[in-house]
């Protein structure tokens, strides 16, 4: 099984991270869905579009929590404003 694992050992892992726009993006449709949300209107078009919204987070932040990619997409902005400001205007 030695042999095995050997070929199979990961050497190293590329991680792509979302653009900073698309995130900030993101996070503006989910807070915007929410609030639609919470003001009463209980629409499923709102509600799904919400939930598509939490999904596309995850997935660019590398998360399975939507609290989780909101904060994750939160601190890359942040570090992203730290840099050059080649992202961010």
């Amino acid at each position: 099984m030695g042999d095995l694992d050997q070929r199979f050992e990961v050497k190293e892992f590329v991680v792509l991270m979302a653009h900073p726009d698309v995130l900030r993006n993101l996070i503006d449709q989910y807070e915007t869905l929410g609030l639609l949300h919470t003001e009463g209107a209980d629409d499923p078009e709102v509600r799904q579009r919400r939930e598509d919204v939490a999904y596309t987070l995850c997935v660019s932040t590398g998360t399975r929590d939507v609290d989780a990619a909101l904060a994750a997409a939160r601190h890359q902005r942040a570090v992203a404003g730290a840099g050059d400001g080649a992202f961010l205007d």
